[in-house]
C-alpha cells in the first residue's frame, strides 16, 4: 500500500482541484482582466498527463477530484479525461469526480458527464438580471447558463449554484437568488472575493461584502440551522428551516477553516499549489516528463509538496487594504 499523504500539521490530504485549462469564455470582473494572455498550449499538460498525475494522486490517497478551470468544459477533447477517471470510481479508490463549471457549456455535456459517473456539479452564476450578467462576465450570456443548468438537473446531476457575494452589485438580489435556488431544489454557496491577480481597473476592496452581513440579512427572513455536514471544501453551511435547502459560506477572509484544510491544487501547467493563498508551489511537470517509465520520482515530488503545505493562507482586508494577495490569477490556479 502507497503511504496515504498527510501534511506537517497532521492532515490527510484526500482533496485534490485539478485546473485542465486557463481559458474561459467568460471574462468575471473578479476573476481575470479583459484582455487575458493566456498560455501557449505546449505549456499545458495534456489529458494523457493529467491522467497520469491524477491517477497517481489517487493512488496515494486522493478520494476526491474537482475538475475546474478557467472554464474545464472548453478545454478541447475534456470528455476523454472525464471518461478515463471513471475506471477510479469502479474501483472505489475515488469515493467523487465532480466539476466547477460556469454553466456555459452544460447543454452540450450534461448527460455525457453523468454518464461518466459525475454526480455532482457546482455551477457560478452571481446574478439573474440579464444585463447584470452581462456586466459581471464582460462576455457572458444569461440564457446559455439557464439553459445549462435545465440540462444537468434534467441530467440527473444535483446542482448547487456558487455565488460571488459583490457589494453594490447583487445585494439586492440575496433573497431572489436564495428563494429561485430553492424553487428549482439547488443549494446555494455564497463566496467572498478573493485578492487574487490583476483584474485591471476593478476596485477589490470595493467590491468586498463581509458574509457575516449577508447571514444577518438571511436570518431577517428565514430560520438558519447550523450544519455540521462538510463536503470536502471549505464551506461551512445552515439549512433554511422555511425552504429546507442548504446554503453554504465560504469566508477566506473574515473566518477562514484553514485548520481542516484537506486539499491541494494542480494547475493546468502542473504546478502544484498546497494552498490558494499563498505562492509557494512545487513544479510536478518535469518530473512528470522526464520520467516516462516510472512515477518514483513524481511520488516523492508530490510527497515533498505536502510536507510544506502551509498552517493556512494570509488573505486580509482588514487594514482598509488587500493585504495577502497573491500576483497570479484564480483561472490559472482553479476556482
Amino acid at each position: 500500500m502507497t503511504a496515504p499523504l498527510i501534511d506537517p500539521f497532521q492532515r490527510a490530504i484526500s482533496y485534490l482541484r485539478v485546473s485542465v485549462t486557463d481559458r474561459c469564455d467568460f471574462r468575471c470582473v473578479y476573476c481575470m482582466s479583459e484582455n487575458m494572455t493566456f498560455l501557449p498550449k505546449r505549456e499545458l499538460l495534456t489529458l494523457e498527463e493529467l491522467d497520469r498525475l491524477c491517477s497517481t494522486f489517487v493512488r496515494m490517497g486522493v478520494q476526491k477530484l474537482r475538475i475546474t478551470g478557467g472554464e474545464p468544459l472548453v478545454r478541447k477533447g475534456i470528455m476523454t479525461f472525464f471518461d478515463a477517471m471513471t475506471r477510479h470510481l469502479d474501483s472505489g479508490a475515488l469515493k467523487e469526480l465532480t466539476l466547477t463549471t460556469n454553466g456555459s457549456q452544460m447543454e452540450r455535456f450534461a448527460a455525457d458527464l453523468h454518464a461518466a459517473g459525475v454526480r455532482r456539479v457546482n455551477i457560478s452564476l452571481d446574478t439573474l438580471d440579464d444585463q447584470k450578467f452581462a456586466d459581471i462576465t464582460r462576455w457572458g450570456r444569461l440564457a446559455q447558463v439557464l439553459k445549462g443548468i435545465d440540462a444537468a438537473q434534467n441530467a440527473g446531476l444535483r446542482v448547487k449554484i456558487n455565488t460571488v457575494a459583490l457589494k453594490g452589485f447583487n445585494e439586492d438580489e440575496l433573497f431572489t437568488l436564495t428563494e429561485w435556488c430553492a424553487s428549482r431544489d439547488m443549494d446555494l454557496t455564497f463566496i467572498e472575493v478573493m485578492p487574487m491577480g490583476d483584474i485591471g481597473n476593478e476596485d477589490r476592496l470595493g467590491q468586498y461584502w463581509k458574509l457575516s452581513d449577508l447571514r444577518a440579512r438571511l436570518r431577517e427572513r428565514f430560520t438558519l440551522t447550523e450544519l455540521t455536514e462538510r463536503s470536502g471544501g471549505p464551506a461551512r453551511y445552515v439549512r433554511l428551516e422555511e425552504t429546507g435547502q442548504k446554503i453554504g459560506f465560504i469566508t477566506p477572509l473574515t473566518h477562514n477553516f484553514c485548520e481542516s484544510c484537506n486539499r491541494v491544487r494542480l494547475t493546468c501547467t502542473g504546478e502544484l499549489y498546497m494552498c490558494l493563498g499563498q505562492e509557494d508551489m512545487a513544479d510536478l511537470r518535469a518530473p512528470l516528463r522526464n520520467n516516462p517509465g516510472s512515477d518514483a520520482m513524481l511520488e516523492e515530488a508530490i510527497r515533498a509538496a505536502i510536507r510544506r503545505k502551509p498552517k493556512g493562507h494570509d488573505f486580509d482586508y482588514s487594514r482598509q487594504t488587500v493585504d495577502g494577495r497573491v500576483s497570479r490569477h484564480m483561472s490559472h490556479t482553479g476556482g
